[in-house]
């Protein structure tokens, strides 16, 4: 068969990746095209019709200012699309882009599967009926989400999460440290993925970290796909600030952290499954958080208290996200909470436990849907 994915986030790449992987081991004439990035294009051998890099537009207000161009890879791939004539077009979150197109996918016959479910129970939650009418196969991967789409009589598949999968394969490099110089403590700065959450974050997290002890490492994650430049001109103002930049390492950091600090998103989730202790942060634009503020009703915004439906790990929002409280935060959990933190994460642990790999369950249904 032949499969059409899109994927627009680093997360996305990584999910994408290991489904392409599950996916070829059940269809051996399985063909491959999709938007993504270098883990898709490695697994597929071929690369990507659009990358990531070009895709990832965070906010309200980027989304408006980058609307010519989003309007441009529309027209791209449902040219793409047509073209390749898919037997299954698998959407992997990215809602803003995912959403608008399953409507048209649907309306000319394509069978669609969404992997990875948008955050509807979050916000919009009338987007839930675009799911119901257009979607043919939804694949969860948060235990909660089963139970809320159940509520909304929307039938739909847990399949267990993926990150669990991706930590439990890792196998660290134990020479990881002495490669990179790194002392015997280390402090993980991870501010994101996109651009916009590099220039918003990782000065705040810098500054914090210049009140701790002078005995942490400072480690930046860099995925591959970002820009040098993007980091330098943050770098660029703390010239006697020891910092080590890593590319494409993520995981080999997080198996050396003592602590970290954390952007919201799939790497709250990683930082706690590695059982390393954190501090979730978050800032946008003051117009973009005001708009998300009127649209979204959660208690949490990281996926560790989500998932928990607790306060596993603190989140510093918005005006919350300063130096004091940051630098507060990191001294307490390195200091003083951090084995209370980490007993609290083994409630993650058996909450996304399953027997089965969850890429391999998720191939399976796609393959050969019931």
């Amino acid at each position: 068969m032949k499969y059409f994915l899109i994927a627009g986030e680093a997360s996305g790449d990584n999910h994408g990746a290991r489904l392409i992987e599950s996916v070829k081991t059940l269809d051996q004439d399985a063909q491959f095209e999709f938007w993504g990035g270098d883990k898709m294009a490695q697994a597929s051998g071929k690369n990507p019709n659009k990358h990531i890099r070009n895709l990832a537009f965070m906010g309200f207000v980027e989304v408006i200012r980058n609307l010519p161009a989003i309007l441009s890879n529309f027209k791209k791939i449902k040219t793409e699309i047509i073209k390749f004539a898919p037997d299954r077009i698998i959407y992997i979150d990215y809602p803003g882009f995912n959403l608008r197109l399953v409507k048209w996918a649907k309306k000319l016959g394509f069978h669609n599967t969404y992997y990875i479910s948008p955050t509807v129970w979050a916000w919009k939650p009338e987007r839930k009926e675009l799911i119901r009418n257009f979607v043919d196969q939804m694949l969860v991967i948060l235990p909660f989400e089963k139970n809320w789409y159940k509520q909304h009589q929307i039938e739909v598949t847990y399949v267990g999460n993926p990150v669990v999968e991706q930590v439990k394969d890792f196998k660290p490099d134990i020479h990881f440290k002495s490669k990179h110089h790194l002392g015997n403590h280390v402090l993980a700065l991870l501010p994101g993925s996109r651009k916009q959450e590099i220039q918003s974050i990782l000065p705040v997290m810098i500054e914090a970290s210049m009140g701790m002890d002078k005995t942490y490492d400072l480690v930046i994650a860099k995925p591959d796909f970002l820009d040098l430049d993007v980091y330098a001109q943050v770098l660029n103002q703390y010239p006697n600030h020891r910092i080590t930049l890593i590319e494409n390492d993520f995981y080999n950091i997080l198996s050396v952290a003592d602590g970290a600090m954390v952007a919201s998103g799939t790497a709250t989730l990683e930082t706690a499954l590695f059982n390393v202790p954190q501090v979730v942060c978050y800032k946008t634009s003051r117009l973009n958080y005001f708009i998300a503020k009127m649209l979204v009703s959660l208690k949490f915004i990281s996926l560790v208290n989500l998932i928990c439906e607790s306060e596993v790990v603190v989140e510093l929002i918005q005006n919350d996200l300063t130096k004091e409280k940051l630098t507060k935060a990191l001294m307490d959990i390195l200091e003083m909470k951090n084995e209370e933190q980490i007993k609290l994460y083994s409630k993650l642990h058996e909450l996304l436990d399953v027997e089965q790999s969850p890429s391999k369950t998720a191939a399976l249904l796609i393959v050969n849907p019931k």
